[in-house]
């Protein structure tokens, strides 16, 4: 039932990018999407950490964001550091020698789940925008179906942070009875009209950019000029502007490292920064799972399971929550994690709230490991 995603043949007309541990679920019967439209057969992308016990009571599922894969630490099939290698592991806030530690690769996403670079197997090449309609809840049910394939119907904690916080609230929703805690991270019930504009203003770099023929640019295609730009526009919100003069201030790249031909070029650090990381992330995720992501993440509302926050949750019948959220946070406001938890604890859920003064803005929880590891291992300890 199970299957290491590196050990399978992958046609040539994929697009995916696929660490070494992750494992792979295949749902064989179709999925109806929330949305309308339907995948005649699923597959979720996942790594796993720790040691499931008897009862099966320590399973901790994690979402991810929207850019990372399943590879969230370091395991023994991937040695490599994942993305949150400083918070999961044996004694680290998420404990591995006590919970067994399920990260989930969304739907949609370009790391073995099935997305739009995946093959649709009813024409045998890539299903680029015939992709039907993603939403964020189609992330969670499809996770919930592979956790049952893999024998598991209830979870100790489902903890997620930005897009993959999102999820997380969409699953305690979904499946009221799933799960005793939530951990919900730098996230939102719904989108503000800042945030929208600033994904809406990505995808239309990327949809621009004459590259992207409609979605149907050639899978070998390095980079895109439009991702790149979507990339360098998502890092300058994900950061704060204190930050970034505490970091840069006005500090010039070296006279040698400009370009001659084009008197515009990089100038300041700041911008030689948002250079190197566009390059790192474009050709290494799939420009239309980006965009269907994106947009998922602008439609998902608490408020389509309620008159309010509150009577969203009314259902739920989670034990504890800890929500936390970043003073500097420009995406998803802190105000917006603090209503999450008014909301819980109007439904009698012990809740612990945090909002952190961290300066990295959005990002924080992938920086700050001062403040949110032991936020989140005093959480997981009581």
């Amino acid at each position: 039932m199970f299957a290491s995603i590196s050990q399978l043949s992958l046609p040539e007309n994929h697009h995916e990018f696929i660490p070494p541990a992750t494992q792979q679920i295949h749902i064989n019967k179709s999925f109806s999407m929330r949305k309308g439209g339907i995948l005649p057969e699923v597959s979720i992308a996942y790594e796993t950490w720790g040691e499931l016990n008897a009862d099966k009571s320590n399973v901790v599922l994690l979402f991810t964001g929207l850019s990372p894969n399943a590879h969230a630490a370091s395991n023994e099939k991937d040695p490599r550091k994942g993305w949150w290698e400083p918070m999961l592991g044996a004694g680290k806030a998420i404990d591995t020698k006590k919970y067994y530690v399920i990260c989930i690769n969304s739907l949609g996403s370009c790391f073995g789940s099935t997305g739009p670079a995946s093959i649709n197997p009813n024409t045998g090449k890539a299903w680029r925008l015939d992709f039907p309609e993603l939403s964020i809840e189609d992330i969670a049910s499809t996770a919930h179906i592979a956790l049952q394939k893999m024998g598991i119907n209830h979870v100790n904690t489902v903890i997620g942070a930005s897009m993959g916080g999102m999820t997380a609230l969409a699953y305690s929703l979904l499946f009221p009875d799933s799960t005793d805690q939530l951990v919900a991270i730098s996230t939102a019930p719904s989108s503000l009209p800042f945030s929208i504009a600033i994904r809406s203003l990505q995808r239309e770099m990327i949809c621009k950019d004459l590259d992207w023929m409609d979605g149907y640019y050639p899978f070998d295609r390095e980079t895109l000029c439009g991702m790149r730009m979507a990339r360098k526009l998502g890092m300058a919100s994900y950061r704060s502007a204190s930050e970034w003069e505490q970091r840069f201030g006005r500090k010039r790249v070296p006279e040698d490292q400009h370009n001659e031909k084009n008197p515009f070029t990089s100038e300041f650090e700041i911008e030689s920064y948002l250079e190197y990381n566009a390059n790192k992330f474009t050709g290494h995720f799939d420009a239309n799972c980006y965009l269907y992501l994106s947009r998922a993440i602008d439609w998902f509302d608490v408020l389509e399971y309620g008159e309010s926050l509150s009577a969203a949750f009314a259902n739920t019948q989670l034990k504890k929550a800890l929500v936390i959220g970043v003073e500097t946070d420009i995406l998803f406001p802190v105000h917006q994690q603090e209503a999450i938890a008014n909301a819980l604890k109007a439904n009698n859920i012990d809740v612990e709230y945090h909002g952190l003064p961290c300066i990295q803005g959005h990002d924080a929880f992938l920086v700050d490991y001062d403040r949110f590891c032991p936020a989140i291992n005093e959480f997981f300890q009581n």
